[in-house]
């Protein structure tokens, strides 16, 4: 796999946690970014998010965010915690996460005494594909990619949503071109269900100064090039410049990068 270079590399390397040192952070913000993109009022960005959040728990009894348990989704994490939302939070354990990715889930648990309900593939399915296709046909064709995403990913979200009436998630425009309309609202047509985006609109800069001024545990790999982190083998480090999401199965046309959990985006 590609790596970031060698400079960037040597800045991030030696991180341990995400507020453990800010000037660090700032680096990190600079590589993920890219160029000419000012932070926003946060204020006023936080305030909206709380709202929201809210009013979605509010109005739906039922209502789970799918975390990735990246920066956006401890983002989340942290507002429904703080504010003591009836949200359930869960992730989706593939099987091929890196395990820094894991680690973060005992570190939130650790600050907000919340626990992330994992949910898995089914055993059969993905031993099924391993001895037909191969354990890494994903690389072969975007069909096999889809299908494994399918077994690991889409199945289990399935499960994971089955009694939901509504799901949140961390998914923002700026983080691919597929995403670039994405709204803060919206009806899952393939699930049934309402599905909202609370930072639909929240830069890469946005998320980090939320990350610093309140504290949020975060995956190091954020540290170490990866501002968009999926399965170990489907993930590269970027370099600076590079589009956020360069990095998820980046030997695929990038405006149809999408898993199967948000088809939505590849209608728009």
């Amino acid at each position: 796999m590609n790596a970031v270079n060698t400079s960037a590399q040597s800045r991030f390397h030696s991180v341990e946690a995400a507020t453990e040192n800010n000037a660090v952070q700032e680096q990190a913000i600079a590589v993920f970014r890219g160029p000419h993109q000012p932070a926003t009022d946060i204020a006023a960005k936080v305030q909206a998010l709380e709202t929201l959040l809210t009013q979605a728990a509010s109005e739906f009894d039922s209502i789970a965010l799918a975390s990735s348990l990246a920066a956006e989704d401890n983002v989340l994490f942290d507002v429904i915690a703080r504010l003591k939302l009836n949200i359930r939070v869960f992730s989706l354990n593939t099987g091929r996460l890196h395990q820094q990715t894991l680690d973060v889930a005992p570190a939130l648990q650790a600050k907000y005494g919340q626990t992330v309900a994992w949910f898995e593939p089914q055993a059969a399915a993905v031993e099924t594909y391993v001895n037909t296709k191969g354990r890494d046909a994903f690389y072969e064709s975007t069909a096999l990619r889809k299908e494994c995403c399918g077994i690991r990913k889409v199945e289990p979200l399935a499960r994971a949503l089955k009694d939901a009436k509504a799901w949140v998630t961390g998914q923002r425009q700026a983080q691919a071109a597929t995403r670039a309309e994405l709204p803060t609202r919206e009806f899952d047509v393939d699930r049934g269900i309402e599905k909202f985006n609370p930072l639909a609109d929240w830069s890469e800069a946005d998320v980090w100064t939320y990350v610093r001024q309140y504290d949020v545990p975060v995956n190091k790999l954020h540290f170490e090039g990866f501002p968009s982190i999926g399965c170990e083998p489907c993930t590269r480090a970027i370099t600076i410049g590079e589009d956020i999401r360069a990095g998820r199965w980046w030997w695929e046309d990038p405006t149809s990068k999408e898993c199967g959990l948000h088809n939505a985006n590849l209608k728009k």
